[in-house]
């Protein structure tokens, strides 16, 4: 499975060692030498649910040319167990593995969760930046991801400008993605029937119609974006940037572990379906962010994401640095909303006819997130710098006015989740 969910905690390590602006504002540049970056996060949704370990170490060289050569390496280990999609229910529910191999059962009154959600994942990031001449530079880079069932390469590209005596930069990106998704088992068809074992005569018969419903072995998706940027210093101690970015999805965009459930008048579930998801996305994004060095440095930035699934997202980040000496301190405040995929549905109906596409998982439902962290810095001799963040992020999807049926008006639909992150790194 793709890792999706967990993809903001690598660039959430990545910043973790950028350093800010400078206390005469200017921004902090790399030395011609090789530097280190280590870090470590622990993510934790307790109540049985995932926990996550990842660990990233980035090496970056510049030479007397201004060349930066920079590697990082990333390593995830998920473990624990995740909402399969369908509702709560007041009797025992049975669900068939994705590999088909098994089963599992949820208890009455308690969310469904499948705990096949594990992996281990594997990343390697190359990127070479380089002036051109005085003026103009530019970047490229390679990247691999490996999972157990998830194969991603990837390659990007950007020039930049300078101008106004290197107080304005223009810049232009972009990157391409090919990722292979091979579930055990075999990739789902979208809103085929889950086969469970009980319903029939022989275990024959089972795997023929657990067969039925996939459509091979696995399936592949490319995605490619396009970004236009400007970073302006205004003066020793203001520094602000701004991009517009495009990106296009297309193929497999199934999640293929989750489920929707059916239900009749009375809110049982009679049967349970695969979801289904567009096989092209379009993504337009606008991302701002502003600097400035008053005693403390203030980190402000907001995020405006639309795509053609209906998904409009606002994202408010704010952060606040303190240094004492050698110490520093830096609480954060974060700010996530967003609207509902026009294909969401929290279950599907008996009396309804069958959509074209449907899809239950809450991550692409109206959703409410906040995050509220402290992060303490101690910088070292000789250029050494460790710092220890810890956060609190509270996930709160929205009821979108579903009418429930029957048993459903007394399930929770929409549980909330409060997750604990801690994460060190380490600069030398």
């Amino acid at each position: 499975m793709q890792l999706t969910p967990f993809s903001n905690i690598t660039a959430a390590l990545a910043v973790a060692t950028v350093p800010l602006v400078q206390a005469d504002g200017r921004v902090a540049g790399l030395e011609p030498e090789w530097n280190f970056d280590a870090a470590f996060l622990y993510y934790s949704e307790g109540a049985n649910r995932v926990d996550a370990y990842e660990g990233v170490l980035q090496a970056t060289r510049t030479n007397a040319e201004d060349q930066v050569l920079g590697l990082t390496g990333t390593l995830d280990v998920l473990t624990g167990a995740s909402p399969n999609g369908a509702v709560p229910q007041n009797q025992l529910q049975t669900f068939t593995r994705p590999s088909g191999k098994g089963e599992y059962q949820i208890q009455p009154g308690i969310l469904p969760l499948d705990d096949s959600f594990k992996d281990t994942r594997a990343q390697l990031n190359l990127q070479w930046t380089s002036p051109l001449n005085r003026a103009m530079g530019y970047t490229s880079g390679l990247h691999i991801s490996k999972e157990y069932d998830y194969l991603s390469l990837g390659l990007n590209g950007g020039l930049s400008r300078d101008f106004n005596q290197k107080n304005t930069t223009l810049s232009l990106s972009g990157s391409a993605f090919f990722d292979t998704i091979e579930p055990e088992g075999g990739t789902p068809i979208g809103l085929s029937t889950m086969a469970i074992r009980k319903d029939f005569p022989s275990e024959e018969a089972f795997q023929a119609a657990f067969n039925a419903t996939r459509s091979g072995s696995d399936d592949r998706k490319t995605t490619w974006d396009l970004r236009v940027g400007v970073t302006q210093v205004f003066s020793r101690r203001w520094v602000m940037q701004a991009n517009v970015s495009y990106a296009e999805v297309h193929g497999y965009q199934n999640d293929f572990l989750k489920l929707l459930s059916v239900v009749d008048a009375n809110g049982t579930a009679q049967h349970y379906l695969y979801e289904r998801r567009p096989d092209s996305r379009s993504k337009v994004a606008f991302f701002w962010q502003s600097k400035y060095h008053f005693g403390p440095i203030a980190d402000i930035s907001y995020r405006y994401m639309s795509d053609d699934w209906d998904i409009d997202s606002h994202t408010l980040d704010g952060r606040l640095r303190f240094e004492f000496g050698r110490h520093s301190l830096e609480p954060h405040l974060r700010y996530y909303t967003q609207t509902a995929a026009e294909f969401y549905q929290p279950f599907l109906t008996t009396a309804t006819a069958l959509p074209h596409y449907a899809s239950a998982d809450y991550r692409i439902g109206e959703l409410d997130t906040y995050t509220l962290g402290i992060k303490y810095g101690y910088r070292l001799d000789d250029g050494h710098r460790m710092a220890l963040r810890l956060s609190w992020y509270h996930q709160a999807p929205v009821d979108g006015g579903t009418s429930k049926p029957g048993q459903l008006q007394q399930q929770d639909l929409y549980p909330s989740l409060d997750t604990l992150m801690l994460q060190s790194s380490y600069h030398f």
